[in-house]
């Protein structure tokens, strides 16, 4: 992904700075000149990028704060309860009450035992916000960055330098599980270093034991190959139906009838929905699986920055006193109840439709933004590209 968008940042400052120094220049069906377009300024060369810069960092804080941070808080949350007690009136000593036996007494004088549950702290995104700006400061919805940079760096460079090797899909897709599943202590850390309050130790101090790594390197499997299989299946039926076969000709979907257009329509729709379903019902449980486990085995000096029960409901037991200081993989899920998943389906959806608002947002600007840099000739511009696309 970092690559595509590298190569495409390097051919759009070529393509800019060849536009600024010899300006555009549309072309007739005769492969004349036809006009010539005023030349980009500077200024307006810094003002684009600027906003696409801009764009980059608002979409990565929105994936990184809401889809990685909230959600993981989200997943691991237990309400907390408070329980008070209710003192009954004062016997009556009033000679008409009729007379009650010793039992009747007892029962009467006994106070009332009441339990209501807060509601959780990740139910809204802005008061997740706010607790974790008050418990971790202002950069709290950054947190974790250091070991997540380290995390992806290392993946990028060991997958970038070993999958070219491989000249299947399958091969690759068995490293990418392989190399998820090698970095499980690095990915331990960052949950830890999500979910818990501030510590006066370094990220790297806190990386676990090998051994006690081991207990979350099958979750780690199951979770990496459940992200595959939401790759790889639906790309595999587009094959099957073959979506591919006009992919290096798209001038034959103008061409083609309308009965095959809505079948491919149909097919395609199908992938997405193939898609979606691995989504929820396997990668879904898969992640807030792993999750719930890598938090289950949070040191016991360290305290969670949201409620949460270490024990699963009496589950687990700590290893300080001989148990296994782990939630198995069904306990972690059993437990996550019907609530809290209800709960992290609509933060997913909630991220969904800031990311497009804000795609959209930004599309809109930049539009204004060519129009004050290009004035009457952005038409032109956009005659030019019209144009490409039928090349």
């Amino acid at each position: 992904m970092y690559g595509v968008l590298h190569h495409l940042a390097r051919r759009g400052f070529e393509a800019t700075q060849d536009n600024y120094n010899h300006g555009f220049e549309i072309k007739s069906a005769e492969d004349q000149p036809d006009e010539q377009i005023r030349r980009f300024p500077i200024w307006g060369i810094a003002i684009i990028w600027s906003t696409f810069m801009l764009f980059l960092f608002v979409q990565f804080a929105i994936r990184y704060t809401l889809g990685s941070i909230v959600a993981t808080l989200t997943a691991i949350e237990t309400p907390s309860a408070t329980a008070f007690t209710v003192d009954p009136p004062a016997p009556s000593h009033d000679s008409d009450v009729p007379l009650l036996s010793a039992d009747q007494k007892v029962d009467e004088t006994e106070p009332e035992l009441f339990l209501i549950k807060s509601k959780p702290i990740t139910s809204k995104i802005r008061t997740t916000i706010k607790h974790l700006r008050a418990q971790a400061g202002p950069w709290s919805r950054f947190r974790g960055l250091q070991v997540a940079i380290v995390y992806h760096l290392i993946y990028a460079v060991f997958y970038n330098l070993v999958v070219g090797r491989f000249a299947s899909p399958l091969g690759r897709s068995l490293f990418a599980i392989v190399a998820h599943t090698a970095l499980a202590r690095l990915h331990m850390t960052w949950t830890h270093v999500v979910v818990s309050n501030p510590s006066p130790k370094t990220w790297w101090r806190r990386i676990p034991s090998t051994k006690s790594a081991a207990k979350i390197l099958l979750p780690t499997a199951i979770w990496a190959t459940a992200d595959q299989l939401a790759i790889y299946i639906p790309v595999a039926l587009a094959y099957v139906y073959g979506l591919n076969r006009h992919v290096e000709d798209p001038s034959y979907y103008k061409t083609a009838p309308p009965k095959e257009l809505v079948g491919m329509w149909a097919q395609l729709l199908s992938c997405a929905l193939v898609a979606l379903f691995i989504v929820f019902a396997i990668v879904f449980p898969a992640e807030v699986t792993l999750t719930r486990v890598q938090a289950s085995m949070l040191p016991e000096e360290d305290e969670a920055i949201v409620p949460f029960d270490r024990t699963f409901g009496g589950r687990v037991q700590p290893a300080i006193t001989g148990g296994s200081g782990c939630v198995s993989m069904l306990d972690a899920w059993k437990t996550f109840d019907w609530a809290a998943r209800f709960r992290l389906v609509k933060l997913y959806v909630k991220i969904f439709a800031i990311q497009v608002t804000t795609t959209l947002l930004f599309i809109g600007v930049l539009v204004g933004e060519l129009r004050l840099i290009l004035g009457d000739d952005l038409h032109k511009v956009v005659k030019m590209a019209h144009q490409g696309l039928k090349l």
